[in-house]
């Protein structure tokens, strides 16, 4: 396969939760194994993201996954901290990419090859729905695990979103290591 055609997508989850990583994902989708069903991965289903998350491990011509931890969305703040993950993502895949399709408005810097963005393209761009269904099952399996190290928070649930649950979980419980200390309701707790 040439270089030519090695095209990926890139997009992120986690910008809106008050606890654990932003993860980033790039994927660069084979055109001789087309997979069906990709959308924006907030329109699927749970079961059909993780039939997807599959199809796409096993299909696509190469993914990886970039992460920004809490340490720096809290240092850099959260956009820069997602353009970080998306950077990571891209530097992390086995197959350096020619063009890159970013969800969104802004481009990471620094990245090896070239880059637009898209607004809303995790629903129009295949590449770029697949990277979001990546990074939404990795970073939801994620914060299930971490609901067996912190519990009483429900991060299984939420995953970290500031629910309802979380809020007064916060108050009862007070902010972990992974909750993010600039965030306003973790900020508003810590002072």
């Amino acid at each position: 396969m040439s270089s030519e055609s090695l095209i990926c997508g890139i997009d992120e989850v986690g910008r809106g939760p008050l606890a654990g990583p932003v993860v980033a994902a790039a994927v660069i989708l084979d055109p001789k194994r087309p997979i069906d069903g990709l959308d924006d991965s907030k329109k699927l289903t749970e079961k059909c993201r993780e039939q997807l998350f599959e199809q796409i491990r096993s299909r696509a011509l190469a993914w990886s996954l970039g992460r920004a931890e809490v340490a720096e969305i809290d240092e850099l703040n959260i956009l820069w901290a997602s353009l970080l993950a998306m950077r990571r993502a891209v530097e992390a895949l086995p197959l350096c990419p020619r063009h890159a399709l970013i969800d969104g408005n802004r481009i990471p810097e620094d990245l090896p090859c070239s880059a637009e963005a898209i607004v809303g393209g995790d629903g129009s761009e295949p590449a770029i729905a697949a990277a979001s269904i990546i990074a939404k099952v990795s970073r939801d399996r994620e914060m299930k695990e971490l609901d067996g190290h912190f519990p009483g928070y429900g991060l299984a649930r939420h995953k970290g979103y500031p629910t309802k649950q979380h809020i007064d979980a916060l108050q009862r419980l007070g902010v972990s290591e992974i909750h993010r200390r600039s965030f306003g309701p973790v900020r508003r707790l810590l002072a």
